[in-house]
């Protein structure tokens, strides 16, 4: 009974779907209570002792004010160019295009800019993003500041949907906080925040009977392929890690919100606090977005569930000085192995650019799917800290925790002959085959990345956010580059040895040996 309610629902969902395609975007129409208001400068002294007890109100969106005027702030006249800067990166930048930059400066070839030159701008006006800091860095990525927190325990504490909710994944049945914890792990975001959205936006935690629409779509991001927790949360946390890394490394300053306001991020906000504003801005009018991001709206209900964020925080989550510790190839030192994916993402399109692709030897015709007969082995000494659905997390430090120091990803090990979580491992000890498991893979090869207390390290930083530098990656002497704005190209570099990645395994350019 309860799955046929389900299917008319959908059906339900699906009709209305179709009669919204001609307006800009679909609309999530939810009613709550706002919660209690904290004052601005007002955060909880410490988390929660017990499970917490259902806010007054399910907390999903806070009531608004009557509409009111947007105060628009001027944009920056100029821009001073920065090493990598590219004219058409600039333009993306501050919402402008390479020709009116052209335009307006007098360039005639837009491929030669100078580092130091001063690039005006158009006249534009918008909205600069509130300064409240929501949540530190460590709160975003599943960072040294969620190695405690028990998700499984934290749901059955609840008496809302999500404490009997059931999805499939892969052809598998998925308890609700399985799906929490995957969804963690995989994109390396903090469970906590996960949880906090899915209450925020429809009340898992503490209703057990939360309405239609939110029990197919719980994130409102209503797309066909989309149903279900695990498909809206992947959702979700690729989204926040888009943000994020954005943010850090890739000069994204600014956004649109549904209504066509433009918004700069203020000056001083953290790359968490980011991720948040913008994730709340999704399908958001001015109004609804300036509720949810003030200190009233969603942070209140986070300091409800988890008590104040900032009192976990792991400051700094990436060390100033921070090195990448001696990795080796991550095979046998008589194989010819081929570098196939030049910088791109660790895991799905938002993170950052921190992962590299490797095939394993074979005929030149081979393609396709299948469990390779090499090993990929250990870059370096440490612990299997995890192992399952294609992956395998080498922990480098040795505690057997990943969220802490330098974790290496694995993906596309086959099961069958996959290293076990909690084996310790020197450097050349076989992992596993290559293959097509996990993720998203169409031939057999090798995802390797790097993390550091759980937040991805791209392999170049082309427009790193103040604070941030690159942290060159480098693999048994190859140093690996990626190219400005183009995602899976790029080289590696050892000595006077120059190669670059391509598909396939048909030109010497992307051979790898020791």
């Amino acid at each position: 009974m309860r799955l046929r309610l389900l299917f008319s629902l959908l059906a339900l969902l699906l009709a209305a779907l179709a009669c919204m395609r001609q307006q800009p975007g679909p609309v999530i129409v939810i009613t709550a209570t706002p919660p209690e208001p904290l004052g601005i400068e007002t955060r909880a002294a410490d988390a929660p002792e017990a499970p917490p007890t259902a806010p007054s109100a399910g907390l999903i969106v806070p009531t608004l004010d009557p509409p009111r005027t947007v105060t628009a702030e001027p944009l920056p006249e100029s821009y001073t160019v920065q090493p990598g800067d590219t004219l058409s990166g600039i333009a993306e930048r501050f919402g402008t295009t390479v020709e009116q930059l052209m335009t307006l400066n007098a360039i005639d070839n837009p491929s030669l800019i100078a580092v130091g030159q001063v690039v005006r701008l158009p006249e534009t006006r918008g909205v600069f993003s509130p300064a409240f800091k929501i949540i530190p860095d460590s709160e975003l990525v599943r960072s040294p500041a969620t190695a405690g927190f028990d998700i499984a325990g934290f749901v059955a504490s609840l008496p809302g949907y999500l404490r009997t909710y059931q999805d499939r994944v892969d052809g598998e049945a998925v308890s609700g906080a399985e799906v929490i914890r995957r969804v963690a792990d995989d994109y390396s975001v903090n469970p906590r925040l996960l949880l906090a959205l899915l209450e925020y936006r429809a009340g898992w935690l503490f209703n057990p009977e939360p309405s239609a629409a939110t029990v197919v779509y719980p994130l409102g991001y209503i797309q066909l392929g989309y149903e279900g927790l695990y498909r809206q949360l992947s959702w979700a946390a690729n989204r926040l890690n888009e943000a994020y890394y954005g943010w850090r490394g890739r000069g994204v300053l600014w956004f649109a919100l549904r209504d066509g306001i433009r918004v700069t991020y203020a000056a001083g906000l953290n790359a968490g606090t980011v991720a948040v504003q913008y994730f709340l801005s999704l399908n958001q009018s001015y109004d609804a977005w300036l509720a949810d991001v003030n200190p009233t709206g969603f942070y209140s209900l986070y300091v409800t569930l988890f008590g104040d964020p900032f009192a976990r925080a792991v400051e700094p989550l990436l060390p100033p000085d921070l090195r990448q510790p001696p990795l080796q190839l991550p095979w046998a030192p008589e194989e010819l192995w081929y570098y196939t994916g030049g910088p791109h993402g660790a895991y799905a399109s938002g993170s950052a650019w921190a992962a590299i692709d490797f095939a394993p030897p074979g005929d030149k015709d081979t393609a396709g799917c299948f469990v390779a007969p090499q090993w990929a082995l250990a870059v370096a000494d440490g612990v299997v800290a995890r192992s399952e659905r294609g992956f395998v997390i080498l922990d480098l430090d040795g505690d057997g925790d990943e969220t802490t120091g330098w974790t290496i990803v694995y993906l596309h090990l086959a099961t069958e002959g996959r290293m076990p979580a909690g084996i310790r491992v020197k450097a050349g000890d076989p992992l596993g085959h290559p293959s097509c498991e996990g993720g998203v893979s169409t031939a057999t090869h090798l995802h390797i990345a790097r993390r550091y207390n759980g937040e991805w390290i791209p392999v170049t930083c082309h427009q790193c956010a103040p604070g941030v530098r690159s942290v060159p990656f480098v693999l048994g002497g190859w140093t690996v580059e990626g190219w400005e704005g183009q995602e899976y190209q790029g080289s590696m570099v050892k000595g006077e040895i120059y190669r670059q990645a391509e598909q396939g395994r048909d030109t010497p350019i992307n051979e790898i040996r020791w």
